[in-house]
């Protein structure tokens, strides 16, 4: 009996030994190839954010007030004319941007989607101080007024948060 036991306890701890080491080296080449797999996944896939970022940022900018008032604005139009056109695009400008939510965080996108639900908000509001046949001069001074009075706007945020990401991810 103490003859089988002096070969069995032996040959047990090659055999714990063996497989510890067969484990932890499986574990290492599957941690390698995870990361190696991550590395080409993020090369593959940081140019696809950055242009995300970029067209974001861009849907920022052409939406402020002022820069959007400026591309809209016909000497003959009229503050109903103005209002529908400003939505229009807004709307279109952010529906047209709406697949770069996949490549930016949660937070960023909620942050847009403000910008744009404030911008629409805002428009609506001075809108509703004119007549509709008014002339679209008075309503897109009175945006421009109220827009740059408020001390942060929700596209000052959304532009923050962006290059703050953007930052984090380089």
């Amino acid at each position: 009996m103490t003859e089988i036991l002096q070969i069995t306890i032996p040959a047990l701890l090659v055999l714990v030994t063996a497989y510890i080491l067969l484990d932890k080296m499986l574990k290492n080449d599957q941690n390698r190839r995870n990361y190696e797999l991550r590395k080409s996944s993020l090369s593959a896939t940081t140019p696809l954010r950055l242009r995300a970022y970029e067209r974001l940022m861009l849907v920022i900018e052409r939406t402020t007030p002022n820069k959007i008032i400026i591309n809209i604005i016909q000497p003959e139009m009229t503050c109903f004319g103005l209002q529908a056109q400003l939505l229009s695009t807004i709307r279109e400008e952010f529906s047209h941007n709406v697949s770069q939510q996949i490549y930016v965080s949660s937070e960023l996108w909620t942050a847009i989607r403000a910008t744009e639900e404030s911008l629409i908000k805002l428009i609506n509001m001075c809108a509703s101080q004119f007549a509709p046949e008014m002339p679209a001069a008075a309503l897109a001074e009175r945006i421009i007024e109220i827009y740059t009075q408020s001390e942060k706007s929700p596209g000052e945020i959304a532009t923050e948060m962006l290059k703050k990401e953007v930052r984090e991810m380089m």
